[in-house]
């Protein structure tokens, strides 16, 4: 059995905080989302800290999904008053290693459509947590690009398929793809190191855009930043910080205030609530961001109506 990952987060206490010592499990398929920080500083706002309250077991596969199984296993086996479960994949191993602690799943995209829960208002058992996906989302990222990309006949689609969330995200732009007059194409992508041979089926397919699927895709932005600068072609990556980063443009959920809502979900728990009493959030608020350095380096001119869309701009 391969040893759990600990990390030890210092976390001021507030003036309240309670004295009993709480232990809280972190099982995730990677370490690599930027938001993290805004859950160990909600837990410190919320009166949390490390070697005085709480006990933090945070558990990552490190991008090697095989592993989770055997992580989730070995982090139920330290008894955690509760579990946070991220992504999907992270969910999903947390649930079958336990069904008896209190689970606070993060950033997972179809609660319902994976089983995970039957119902939002009222999960019921040992699950319950936040939602980074709703309704139309993947329709309305493909829409975002062809308005950006007006002239695009063709829109790549990349996904990670390790993530079964790219199912229902494929269909849903399927649809729209029919609806806005354009054609998608899938193309898969399990690790960073495949991006180059993808990019270059892309363009011998002749996308004129292109699109990160929600899902296991986190580590490969980077890379996908600098491959779609070098092919002067226009990619949606997926959160702020990777426009920020260079990426030219990102329609998602604020990943932070996720988090802020999942250390929330923790604390209830701690103070006695019921995961199962406790509604499965769904995201509220969205951020369109554009990175107009980016745009103009690749020969892209931004359209007014864009632009009077944008949350933020980077210039």
């Amino acid at each position: 059995m391969r040893r759990l990952v600990f990390i030890a987060w210092l976390l001021v206490p507030a003036a309240a905080a309670a004295q009993a010592l709480h232990t809280v499990g972190v099982i995730t398929p990677h370490r690599d989302d930027p938001n993290w920080h805004v859950f160990f500083e909600t837990l410190q706002q919320l009166g949390y800290r490390e070697g005085s309250n709480l006990r933090l077991l945070f558990s990552s596969a490190d991008n090697k999904h095989e592993r989770l199984p055997a992580l989730a296993a070995q982090l139920v086996k330290e008894r955690p008053e509760v579990i946070v479960a991220v992504n999907t994949p992270g969910t999903r191993a947390a649930m079958r290693a336990t069904k008896g602690i209190p689970i606070v799943m993060t950033l997972v995209g179809d609660p319902i459509g994976m089983g995970f829960v039957s119902n939002l208002g009222h999960p019921g058992g040992n699950v319950t947590g936040v939602s980074n996906m709703s309704g139309q989302f993947a329709a309305k990222r493909l829409q975002l690009m062809k308005e950006l990309v007006p002239a695009a006949k063709r829109i790549a689609l990349l996904f990670n398929p390790v993530d079964p969330v790219t199912t229902p995200q494929i269909r849903d732009t399927g649809a729209a793809a029919r609806r806005l007059g354009v054609e998608v194409r899938s193309f898969g992508v399990r690790t960073p190191g495949e991006l180059s041979a993808v990019f270059g089926e892309m363009a011998d397919w002749h996308a004129d855009a292109a699109l990160w699927l929600s899902g296991q895709g986190t580590a490969m932005q980077g890379p996908t930043v600098e491959l779609a600068k070098r092919q002067r072609l226009p990619v949606m990556v997926t959160q702020r910080a990777d426009v920020e980063s260079g990426g030219l443009i990102s329609y998602y959920p604020d990943h932070g205030e996720l988090f802020r809502r999942t250390a929330q979900y923790v604390d209830l728990i701690l103070k006695g609530a019921k995961a199962g009493d406790l509604p499965v959030e769904q995201p509220t608020k969205f951020e369109l961001v554009i990175n107009l350095k980016t745009a103009k380096a690749i020969g892209l001119a931004v359209p007014p109506s864009m632009l009077v869309q944008v949350d933020r701009v980077i210039e």
